[in-house]
């Protein structure tokens, strides 16, 4: 079991003599009662970071590779300066590849033709997730099950599903190319890049948005072309109603994927981001879109069975829209949670820079952190709506995201604590040095740094590769005297949120 690891006293500053103190306390359990309480803020603080049409990167096809890097670097320096701690990045957005994939080919967005790869040749997803773990972010990756071609998505390759699997496909009046997901080898395909993505990658989350069978405006509102499966789907004596056979086809894949997941790494989240509504009258005063009707998404059913880890319903509407109002539908799917999975909202009421769409986001923050005070969180779509509106991410830097977060555990996959670092510290005049080192580096995703000036607590939450900090005495207010630091600790967190015992 971790020890607590509590370095005790006030550290003495000298202006004139040089001080060197090392404190070692490895394996020694102490209690401190200013401190047992003191933890740092949890909070899933997400955005998600779209490719399909080039909405968030690259910012175009074919940009070199020095300007993909860049591109993608200054996004993630503004989340990490804004305090976010995951990133929702999209890495096939149309049966096609943001990474290195021996199952489908690059993509067009990135480099402008499907199927070429970078040049000089480089792996984004490798890139984003190392960077993104630099900077403390989680890294999940977000994909579509079922889309083989985008309308924007230009020249259709041999590469393609399309071209490769036609008898998997069909063609939408609108111009999208959908596979058939009540057929097994769509199924198959779809496992099959979700587990090389787990198994490949040192992600921390697998994200399906809200596609599954196409909005009917895809097609004209002409019904799904599937009636070739569907027909043999009754020769072979199936007795359920087309809706409920489609519904099963993808609640198949939902539950086969979870189990995939976890049979390859347990810490591996899964993720959902469905429509906002489940069916209409449910609860009584919303009205809209029937996604179980419509796209034959049961989410419900996903929530309540917990085959999900995170669930995160995409509630775009303002709180006083009563038809579809934010906190109404929040509180009817934590009404759902039956196993206590995260309910981390999708948000999204704007892209403008008024004082109104301001703080309708950062109401619903408060409302989301209120109504889920066990694991809050949202996620923003998207990363433009921060980023690129100056006023909102001054509001969020300045307001519920002036502390820094770190993810919220999830014990259903694991709740042991790691071992705590073994710490020590080096005074010269008005600074001390805190370093510390770890039996299992290979097992932390971040620190936490605990001290007090008086009885100010504070904290900062570093980073994997972060092995020391300095510290300054800091000005009271009064005269020339200055607060000097005590009560330092220094905890591990893992992949899963749990954090070493102090």
């Amino acid at each position: 079991m971790a020890k607590k690891i509590i370095l005790y006293g006030f550290l003495i500053f000298s202006s004139i003599v040089f001080q060197h103190c090392k404190v070692s306390q490895k394996n020694q359990s102490v209690s401190h009662p200013v401190n047992e309480s003191f933890k740092a803020d949890r909070e899933f603080r997400a955005a998600w970071i779209a490719t399909v049409a080039n909405i968030n990167w690259p910012s175009k096809p074919g940009l070199s590779v020095a300007e993909q890097q860049r591109e993608a670097i200054e996004q993630l320096d503004f989340l990490k300066a804004h305090h976010f701690n995951a990133v929702v990045f999209q890495v096939r957005p149309q049966a096609d590849a943001l990474y290195s994939s021996e199952l489908e080919p690059w993509s067009y967005y990135l480099t402008g033709q499907q199927g070429k790869a970078p040049d000089p040749f480089y792996d984004p997803l490798t890139f984003w997730t190392e960077a993104a773990h630099d900077r403390g972010m989680e890294l999940h990756v977000w994909l579509n099950p079922y889309r083989a071609h985008h309308k924007d998505g230009k020249e259709i390759s041999e590469q393609s599903i399309v071209k490769k699997r036609p008898d998997l496909v069909m063609k939408l009046k609108e111009g999208y190319w959908w596979m058939d997901p009540a057929r097994k080898a769509t199924q198959d395909l779809t496992s099959a890049v979700v587990k090389d993505l787990v198994k490949r990658y040192d992600i921390d989350g697998i994200h399906f948005d809200d596609y599954f069978y196409p909005y009917p405006s895809y097609n004209g509102t002409d019904d799904f072309p599937d009636d070739e499966s569907w027909s043999a789907y009754k020769a072979a004596g199936g007795q359920l109603s087309r809706g409920d056979w489609r519904r099963d086809a993808v609640n198949t894949l939902i539950e086969r994927l979870y189990k995939e997941i976890k049979a390859e790494k347990k810490h591996v989240k899964f993720g959902l981001s469905p429509f906002g509504i489940w069916r209409p009258g449910y609860p009584a005063s919303i009205e809209g879109f029937d996604q179980y009707d419509q796209l034959y998404a049961d989410a419900k059913l996903w929530l309540n069975k917990g085959w999900i880890d995170y669930f995160a319903p995409q509630l775009y509407w303002p709180i006083n829209r009563m038809p579809q109002s934010y906190p109404v539908l929040l509180g009817w799917w934590q009404g759902e949670n039956t196993m206590q999975r995260h309910l981390w909202p999708g948000i999204s009421v704007g892209r403008d820079t008024s004082a109104k769409n301001v703080n309708e986001i950062m109401s619903q923050i408060m409302i989301s952190r209120g109504m889920l005070p066990k694991s809050k969180g949202v996620i923003h779509w998207n990363i433009f709506s921060v980023s690129k509106n100056p006023p909102m991410a001054k509001a969020l830097i300045e307001g519920p995201y002036k502390k820094q977060a770190l993810v919220p555990e999830s014990p259903w996959l694991g709740n042991q604590a790691p071992a705590a670092p073994t710490v020590s510290t080096a005074t010269q005049a008005d600074k001390v040095t805190v370093s510390w080192t770890h039996p299992d580096e290979a097992t932390v995703f971040r620190w936490v740094l605990y001290y007090q000036y008086g009885n100010q607590k504070r904290y900062q939450i570093l980073n994997r590769k972060d092995r020391s900090v300095v510290l300054e005495r800091l000005a009271n207010g009064s005269g020339n005297e200055k607060l000097i630091v005590s009560n330092i600790i220094v905890t591990a967190v893992d992949r899963l949120g749990n954090e070493s015992i102090r």
